[in-house]
């Protein structure tokens, strides 16, 4: 039998719990799991790569681990011959699919998270960009939803098989223009 998943992302999906939806509503959060997405980072790697302190990244490293965003690597010896505690994606963030109409405010973590990506990656690192204005129902806006989140399904699922070519980001934002605008 064919597995349903393998044409359908939605089938791979599950809601998120509040617990998961809170943990991915700071963008600090956001930015932790992107970095630890490609290598184990310690806390004081992350604090030190945010510009944060180590209790604040500690903290959300915390929170990450709780809802199962991150995991513990192995623990290994450091340049100093210290022991460091490093801290892994689990990669379980993709696959939730998260209501927006829940808590408004969280919606902006992902933004704000994206913004501080791009201003320190700067602006020469845009690969490719469209904007655009469209006039859409609830159900097109569904459709364009799906399709898009099925063509980004079929690079994550992939991605391991690109791992020797530069990391890129992006962010995907349909919003309701300005009356106006």
């Amino acid at each position: 039998m064919t597995d349903p998943r393998a044409y359908d992302p939605d089938a791979r999906r599950r809601p998120a719990t509040a617990k998961e939806i809170k943990a991915l509503s700071h963008p600090l959060r956001l930015r932790i799991l992107r970095l630890c997405n490609d290598r184990e980072l310690t806390n004081k790697q992350l604090a030190d790569r945010l510009g944060v302190d180590p209790g604040t990244a500690y903290y959300h490293v915390r929170q990450l681990v709780a809802a199962g965003f991150l995991e513990p690597a192995e623990v290994r010896t450091g340049e100093s011959g210290a022991l460091e505690k490093p801290y892994r994606s689990t990669g379980l963030t993709w696959w939730l699919s998260v209501a927006q109409d829940e808590d408004p405010s969280r919606g902006a973590a992902p933004v704000e998270a994206f913004q501080q990506e791009l201003a320190e990656a700067g602006p020469a690192s845009i690969a490719t960009y469209a904007r655009f204005a469209l006039h859409l129902s609830p159900e097109q806006i569904e459709e364009l939803d799906r399709r898009i989140v099925a063509v980004l399904d079929e690079y994550i699922s992939t991605d391991h098989e690109r791992a020797d070519q530069p990391a890129h980001g992006g962010f995907f934002v349909l919003h309701r223009l300005a009356p106006g605008s």
